[in-house]
């Protein structure tokens, strides 16, 4: 055990980000691009590419990936991994949808009040 807990934080509902594309939320020490999918699907990814670190939030969302506006890098959103012949990953985020409320889990060291 890691000695963390997660905490869900509510960071809008699933209508302020169009079908296709993403929200940045801003977190002390990185951003994270929520995406929502065709489908209405909702991915939660730091906003780096493993190449160059592009931000993936101006990216084009397809299916269930999106390609860095960069490099044309096409990032799995479900489990961050470059698609080959690329290679890397990004660090994904919990996220849940809740009567259309999103909710990204972040983590917090046990013992610390929320």
């Amino acid at each position: 055990m890691d000695g963390r807990t997660t905490i869900w934080m509510d960071v809008g509902h699933i209508d302020d980000i169009p079908h296709l594309r993403s929200r940045v939320v801003s977190m002390p020490g990185c951003d994270i691009a929520v995406f929502r999918t065709a489908d209405d699907q909702v991915f939660a990814l730091y906003d780096r590419c493993p190449h160059k670190a592009g931000k993936l939030s101006q990216g084009i969302v397809h299916g269930t990936s999106v390609t860095c506006p960069l490099h044309n890098w096409v990032i799995g959103l479900a489990d961050g991994q470059a698609q080959e012949p690329d290679e890397g990953c990004v660090h994904r985020v919990p996220v849940r949808v809740r009567e259309g409320r999103i909710l990204l889990g972040v983590g917090q060291p046990s013992g610390v009040a929320a």
